[in-house]
Parts: C-alpha cells; structure tokens; sequence
C-alpha cells in the first residue's frame, strides 16, 4: 500500500484528483499486484490503490499452478470495481487470465495466425473449443475440408485453429480447423503444381466418381479424369470402368496454374484407332454397324471396336423430318450407312442412313415432269400456300399466288378449298436438292386475264363500253371483248358538273379511252374526260387556225364531229 508523508502538506483538491485518477485507470483493468500478506485461506494483494484487495488463496495457487505461495510476489489481477461496500477493490484473477486470453486472440486476428485449441464437445449447430481456458465456438461446417459425421477421433486433442470472428460483449469467439487445414493443402499444393506440366504422366489414386467423370488424387492435389477421357470407346458411366481407391496412370491433358484446374487422361496414353481411318472409310461407301447412342439431334453407330460414327437428325429420312430419331431407329439396331465424312483431327465420322435408300424426290421427278396433272389430298393450308400431299410420303406445296387467277375479287374460288379435300394440281417444278414440289391450281385453267394484259399496248385508244354498276367512287363498266374495267368519278366528264356517279345509267353505251390496267383489281382502268380533252386538242390542232380563225370551240368540235360522221358515211 502507498504510504503518503503525514508531513507533507496535500490539499482537498490534489486528494480528490489523485483519487480519481487512480479509479479511471485502474477499474476495468489488468494491473500488477504484490502480495503482501497470507490471512488462512486468503491472499492480501496490493495494487496501488488506498485499500488492498483480496484473493482466495487456492485461486491464486491454481493460476500459478504451485501451492507455494510468498509474500512479496508479484501477479496480474483485473479490477472489477474499485471499491465494495468495505471500502476494498475487487480482483479477480480468472477475469484477468481471460482478459489476456483476449488480448493474445485478437493479436492473432489481427495477423491470421493460428492457436492450438482443444474440441471439448458438441454444442448447438457445431462444438466448443478450449483456448487456454477460454471457450469458442467451431462450426460445424469449419471442421474439415470435407463433412464430418463422426468427430470422435478428433475431442481432446490438441490442433491448431484459425479465429474467424470475435465479439468481446457477446464473449463469442468463431474458430475454424478447416482454414488451418486449407492453408496447408494450399502450400502443399502450390509445391506441387510447380512441378507440373501438360503432357506429364503419373500416378493417382481415385477418390470420388460421379456421372461425368472422376476425380483423382494425384499427390494432394485433384485433378478430373472426364468420362470422355476415359477410353477411346464409349463409357456410359465411369463406374463401369474404376472404383473408388484404384491407382491409375493418367496424363495431363489441361493445366490452369491461376485456377488450379487439372484436366487428365487415360485413353491419351493408349494408342488411337483413329489412325488411318480415312484408309478404312471412304467418303461415299457403305458400312454397317450398331447404334449405340440415340440423341435429340441424331444417332451415334458403332462402325468397330472404339469407332464411332454420327448420323444427323437430317440425315436419318429423306421425308420424316419433325420426329424424335429414336422412331427412326433403336439403340442395338444393326443398320447400313453410307460415309458423307471423314476428319481424322477431330475424330469425326459423319454418316448418312437415307442416302442408301432410293430419293423419293428424285423419283417422283423422273416420273412427273412439269406439266404433269396429279390428284392430291390437302394436307394443311396456311396463309402462304396449301400443302398437297402427291403420294404417301411426298407432299407439294401450291404457293398462294398460284391457287386462284381471280385472287382477291368476287369470283376468286380458293376460299371454298378445304383441308382433306381431294384436289387436281399440276406439277410446275420438281427440285429434288432442296426436297420441294412446286404446285398449280391455277394453270389447270387458262388465263382468264390474258387478253387484259394485251390492253397496256392499247394505251390512249378510245373504246365503247357497257355500264354495269354504279358506285359512289365511279362506274363498273365492260368492254366489247368482256373484259372489266373502270372509270373513277372523275375521269366521268370534262365538266365538272358532270362529274357524278348517277349521271350515267346501267346499260348505257359510251366512249371512253384506255389509261391502263390495274393488275390487283384486274381491270381496265377507262376515262372518258382524258378522252374528251384529247378529242378536244386534236380538234384545235386541225381546225383551230387559217379560214377557220374566230371560229368559237363549239363550232369547230361541230365541224370535226360533221366530218368524221361524213367520212365514216362515206
């Protein structure tokens, strides 16, 4: 205990500041005590304060791990108030062991380092952990690499542990085994990678299969043996070939450094029935062999011991094309196939099974030439064209341009067709390398609108016509030959009070000149103003100078119309 000069003159103040200097810095922490006395079972400790604090005798004994306990020895104690209700500190030397305890730990946070802890048993969720007397907590999943499910040989053994996470409030303390153990394999690892290479062979044992492949150990480190590397012949399964514990030679095949991924190899260490396979199999000659692998996008045939060929979903039918190819064929199936190719680097095979039967396409082209009249069932109708079924695998396909010549107007019939309906077509064009059949309905007939093509040539010729019908737009009318055709409302007249629908009556018979043809509507467009203008023009042109000079407009019409009706008497 400190001993103030009774001599020494202090005031209120300095008391009052030293007192409370000395509770700020010592209550709440871990200071040095001295003993200075042994009272029967407790120890009397003194650590710089106005009162000394006690100890039981046997705690201080169990800290120091002696029963020789003397006067004047020095011991760390935590000060948990700095005084109790007799005026003493309270100590405690458990507190003060953890308090360095926790010091130690967050030091080896800070660091990554690691602490030698003992697995004391389970608690909720994974296992308690003595560190020097202090407990943390382990996680199930921290325990190893892999999942424990019997921690038996692991419970009082002293092992390092990493601390993961500490929260002093809480008294929680997160370690884990499975870090130690990660920083081992990966320095381990790292040595060994160092010396690797692709194209190296060794010696791994097999620790896990799976329906890819399997996964070998090949000196600490795993590398993957993929099911497609296993043998030149096809392997369903790895299992089929290895068991978990087998020693087999590989050779690295692919090797990352940055990812440590490590691909290996068997059946790169055999020798390859891949070489000379162009000697054996020749592009357009025919083979048999066993289907061995049936797929959504062909099937794969067994043509020898480890060889094996591709059949494309295309080339399995020359007409069945929209199905599964395992309608087509079976696996087991013994079949004749015909070479399309051969590329020995990537041991690839591609083989065609509907090149050994007869084209169908080219058949029917041998025996309907274009021209040719067929009866068919209509299969399905779209918005394109209507597909025709010419026999009982083939079918055509009229395109909708070639079903009807009235195609959009009131005498076009295609729209009474009917699916499943029989119909005669005929045959326009056979094209057998793109499997297709060009189909008419149409050219069965001939073309009702041929002689209106003729009318473009007719252009600014006057005609006489029949009015039909009446609209609001203008006049159906036809022509002598029976062709359509059509005069807007404003191509009625040249006066534009005439220039109404109803100034014209259904029977009437009038003039009216070509403007062209509408190839849509198929009719001929007619104009009766365009002709009246020219008439009058050509008039002008004649009689419009010389004698006839001041000669009003009705009067030369009148003369042209007198000497065009005595010339046509005449």
């Amino acid at each position: 205990m400190n001993v103030r000069n009774p001599q020494e003159k202090v005031s209120f103040a300095d008391l009052l500041n030293e007192s409370l200097f000395g509770r700020d810095s010592i209550e709440g922490r871990v200071v040095v005590g001295t003993i200075v006395e042994i009272k029967n079972d407790k120890v009397v400790i003194d650590v710089g304060l106005k009162a000394e604090g006690r100890l039981f005798l046997n705690d201080v004994k169990t800290l120091k791990g002696s029963d020789s306990v003397a006067v004047g020895e020095t011991l760390q104690v935590f000060v948990e108030r700095f005084e109790d209700r007799n005026g003493e500190p309270v100590l405690s030397i458990e507190k003060a062991k953890r308090e360095a305890v926790w010091s130690k730990l967050e030091s080896l946070l800070e660091s990554g380092e690691s602490i030698e802890g003992i697995i004391t048993g389970r608690t909720k969720g994974g296992y308690a952990v003595d560190i020097d007397g202090t407990t943390a907590f382990l996680p199930g999943s921290q325990v190893d690499l892999r999942l424990v499910k019997d921690i038996t040989p692991l419970l009082n053994l002293k092992q390092p542990f990493k601390i993961l996470k500490m929260d002093k409030q809480r008294n929680n303390i997160v370690v884990s085994r499975r870090a130690v153990l990660e920083t081992v394999r990966n320095e381990a690892k790292s040595e060994i990678m160092s010396r690797l290479e692709e194209g190296m062979t060794l010696s791994g044992v097999v620790k896990n299969i799976t329906d890819y492949g399997v996964f070998v150990d090949i000196g600490g480190i795993d590398g993957l043996l993929h099911v497609t590397d296993m043998s030149w012949k096809r392997v369903s399964l790895p299992s089929d070939l290895v068991k978990v514990g087998d020693t087999l030679n590989v050779q690295i095949i692919k090797f990352n450094r940055e990812s440590g991924r490590i691909s290996l190899g068997m059946k790169q260490l055999m020798k390859t029935p891949w070489e000379g396979i162009e000697q054996r199999y020749i592009i357009g000659n025919k083979y048999k062999g066993k289907i061995v692998n049936v797929t959504d996008y062909g099937a794969f045939v067994e043509l020898e011991d480890c060889i094996e060929g591709m059949i494309y979903i295309t080339e399995l039918s020359w007409v069945r094309k929209n199905i599964h190819p395992s309608k087509l064929v079976t696996i087991g199936e013994e079949i004749e196939v015909i070479v399309l190719d051969v590329n020995p680097q990537k041991r690839k095979i591609s083989l065609g099974l509907k090149q050994c039967q007869e084209n169908p396409w080219k058949q029917f082209e041998e025996t309907h030439p274009a021209g040719t009249k067929i009866e068919g069932i209509i299969k399905n109708i779209t918005e394109f064209g209507i597909f025709v079924g010419v026999n009982d695998v083939l079918d055509g396909m009229v395109h909708v341009s070639d079903v009807s010549w009235h195609s959009g107007t009131k005498d076009d019939k295609s729209k009474d067709i009917q699916k499943g309906q029989k119909i005669e077509v005929i045959v326009l064009d056979v094209n057998p390398e793109k499997e297709r059949i060009n189909l008419g309905i149409k050219q069965l007939e001939d073309d009702p609108y041929a002689e209106l093509t003729k009318m473009i040539d007719r252009k600014g010729d006057g005609v006489f016509v029949t009015v039909k019908e009446i609209h609001q737009a203008g006049v159906d009318v036809e022509l002598e030959d029976g062709l359509p055709g059509f005069i807007k409302k404003g191509d009625i007249s040249s006066d534009k009070n005439r220039q109404r629908s109803d100034a014209m009556r259904v029977g009437e018979k009038v003039e009216a000149m070509i403007l062209g043809i509408d190839r849509g509507a198929k009719v001929v467009n007619l104009t009766i103003r365009g002709l009246e203008i020219k008439r009058e023009k050509e008039a002008v042109e004649q009689f419009g100078t010389t004698d006839k000079e001041g000669a009003s407009l009705g009067d030369i019409l009148g003369l042209a119309l007198k000497e065009k009706d005595d010339s046509e008497a005449s």
